[in-house]
């Protein structure tokens, strides 16, 4: 990676790289979203899935996460794309690869991370409490499905891409069912207020 780093620009920082498992540390996660890579453009990955730092536009895939948010449960869209509070509050928003080169989407895909990120799931699915895995989009069924086995469970849907996101993302109402699957399970809820 070093190399890398000295021929291309790498996205995000370099000390934001583990900035989910900071954020939620494995014994604190109640619900994981596996994004794909993160985004490309200047300044909007900050280490967390699907989330961009403040006064950074919102990304396609963002806003349809936030359509289908406010569908879910009401929530006004907010004016900024920062997923810090969902993350404080147990959802582990990890990417499948967590760098990428600037403008260069998948550009770090199968570099090694997969291995990295497969660990840290492997460690939330070896502790006995439930946790819901929310898996959008093939790459994150990839990664996940292999290592899930109760008392963990799984919400599938397309990538809330533009591309995809018509194709069963937008209407799939997972934040609701995130929280009454954590609640049948005797787990305590996510607050995905922002």
């Amino acid at each position: 990676m070093h190399h890398e780093q000295a021929s291309h620009t790498v996205l995000p920082p370099q000390a934001e790289w583990f900035k989910s498992l900071e954020l939620t540390p494995p014994d604190g996660v109640r619900v994981v979203i596996v994004g794909q890579d993160p985004y490309h453009g200047p300044g909007q990955a900050h280490g967390l899935a699907f989330s961009v730092g403040q006064g950074i536009r919102l990304p396609p895939s963002l806003r349809n996460i936030f359509k289908e948010w406010h569908n879910d449960l009401g929530h006004a869209i907010p004016d900024h794309g920062g997923l810090e509070a969902w993350a404080r509050s147990g959802v582990l928003l990890l990417n499948t690869a967590l760098t990428v080169r600037l403008g260069e989407a998948h550009s770090h895909a199968g570099n090694g991370w997969e291995l990295v990120v497969a660990a840290v799931l492997r460690v939330v699915v070896a502790s006995e409490r439930p946790t819901l895995f929310i898996l959008w989009g093939s790459h994150a069924r990839k990664l996940a499905d292999p290592l899930l086995c109760p008392p963990h469970g799984a919400l599938y849907s397309a990538h809330p891409s533009p591309l995809s996101a018509y194709r069963g993302f937008l209407g799939s109402k997972p934040f609701s069912k995130a929280n009454a699957w954590l609640a049948e399970h005797g787990q305590p809820t996510v607050d995905w207020s922002l």
